[in-house]
């Protein structure tokens, strides 16, 4: 008899959720994640601030927490003036933890394995970033692209180095977030297969060997849930990066 089919990269479909938006425009399950992200979030602050007391309650707490991280991450990445990116950033990391936190429900999208949405944030940090270096310092910005205390005769091997280095920032960028999500969703999917092959091959002693891969299952779930924090975080610790090289030019 023939066991169940796994399919790892099915769970990555784009499928139609509420319909076409228009003739052009479908809104799919992609779509139907951001915008469940979105939501929360704003609603997290909304009932985590309505009652605000010098002795933070459970869900205060946990709003404050995630405010002064976001903060102290601007702050000592950039200096002073990262205050004036802490919206930008902070919307990243939310929208980023969210999406990747939301995968981890099952029949949920996770809208951050896309390469699409991934490389979409990539180059806008890249573009925000370059914008802010030009804005700041004017064509002087170009020195960025020039070592400092290098002997002449060899800027014409560095420059273009350095260059090639900064344009590759969104590639990096979006590929490490791409590729951890998927990298695990596609193993939490082929163990779980491995459960229902071992059960539907050999009966009560395939149910019994399954235990296994339940348990790999486990942790791989408690690894899924810290990479989606931890994804979240390296990028927008980059991005700070980023921005403190646009502005101090180091």
């Amino acid at each position: 008899m023939a066991g169940p089919k796994i399919d790892a990269l099915g769970q990555f479909t784009l499928t139609t959720g509420l319909g076409p938006l228009g003739r052009a425009v479908d809104f799919t399950n992609s779509n139907e994640m951001m915008l469940a992200g979105a939501v929360i979030i704003v609603l997290l602050f909304a009932l985590g601030l309505r009652r605000r007391a010098l002795v933070p309650r459970r869900l205060q707490a946990l709003v404050e927490l995630m405010y002064e991280f976001v903060h102290n991450m601007c702050v000592d990445t950039i200096g002073e003036e990262g205050l004036r990116f802490f919206p930008l950033v902070f919307t990243i990391f939310s929208f980023i933890l969210l999406g990747n936190l939301l995968g981890l429900f099952p029949y949920f999208f996770t809208f951050t394995s896309h390469i699409a949405v991934t490389l979409s944030l990539a180059l806008f940090v890249f573009v925000f970033s370059t914008g802010v270096g030009f804005y700041t310092h004017g064509l002087k910005f170009f020195k960025f692209f020039v070592p400092a205390g290098v002997p002449g005769w060899l800027l014409p091997l560095l420059v273009p180095i350095e260059i090639i280095s900064y344009l590759s920032r969104p590639v990096s960028l979006s590929v490490r977030l791409f590729a951890n999500m998927t990298a695990g969703h596609v193993m939490w999917e082929v163990f779980a297969g491995f459960m229902l092959l071992l059960t539907a091959s050999f009966g009560i002693l395939g149910a019994f060997a399954s235990i296994v891969p339940l348990g790999l299952n486990i942790g791989l779930a408690a690894l899924e849930l810290l990479v989606a924090g931890l994804q979240a975080y390296v990028f927008a610790i980059l991005t700070c990066l980023y921005l403190h090289d646009a502005v101090h030019m180091h």
